[in-house]
């Protein structure tokens, strides 16, 4: 049975993952994300998911244990962009407060690379997926109560789509989940791509994908190395 690796700590990622339905486990690829300088956002995330499935891969290739497994690796990240500007995670409190007063009621683009390789063959898979966002027009106040939360602080442009109570976004266009950080349905194609089975196998997880209407926007290539 195929196996998954997660080349993530994100804890949405690894919740969306865990609805699929299928065993994986976490490794947090040890690489140096700052040196992805891509000015492109769209770029600059897929080449940083490349990068985190590739490490996990050579670290996996080396060892004769997991060599002898089908194993599929998954790397995803997540950014914002305003205006062409990326916003990452935010260096501080007044770092994600400053975000969130630039995004309000602005339309932004939220864009999430993804890299799958197998560990078989090496046959590495990747796409991206932008949403457009609409913000709301949230008060200062708001802020404030947010970001003292602390919940904005290890998410690119300081804000979960998904937050009960702050609700930052007024419409989307594109996948929900993956303005969360992994686009199921993106994730799917990849996967087939790969000749893996459908996962999506999950009720709770058809409900969450289905919270609002997602076109599949980005396009998946296959390269061998």
């Amino acid at each position: 049975m195929t196996r998954f690796v997660l080349a993530s700590q994100s804890p949405r990622r690894r919740q969306l993952l865990g609805l699929c339905g299928y065993p994986f486990q976490v490794m947090a690829s040890k690489v140096d994300e700052e040196s992805i300088d891509h000015p492109d956002p769209a770029t600059n995330v897929l080449q940083t998911a490349r990068l985190k499935a590739r490490a996990i891969y050579h670290d996996l290739s080396a060892d004769a244990h997991f060599s002898k497994e089908p194993i599929i690796i998954i790397a995803a990240d997540t950014i914002v962009a305003l205006e062409g500007k990326m916003l990452g995670k935010p260096a501080g409190p007044s770092a994600a407060a400053n975000m969130l007063q630039a995004l309000r009621g602005c339309r932004h683009e939220v864009h999430t690379g993804m890299a799958l390789v197998d560990l078989d063959t090496g046959a590495e898979v990747t796409a991206v997926h932008t949403a457009h966002v609409t913000m709301r027009a949230y008060s200062d106040s708001e802020i404030e109560h947010y970001v003292t939360s602390g919940d904005p602080l290890d998410k690119a442009g300081a804000y979960a789509i998904q937050d009960p109570l702050f609700r930052p976004v007024e419409s989307l266009e594109g996948c929900y989940l993956g303005v969360m950080g992994l686009s199921v349905c993106q994730l799917r194609q990849l996967l087939e791509q790969l000749q893996i089975p459908d996962l999506m196998n999950s009720e709770e997880l058809r409900a969450a994908h289905n919270h609002y209407p997602c076109p599949l926007l980005g396009k998946a290539r296959v390269d061998h190395k």
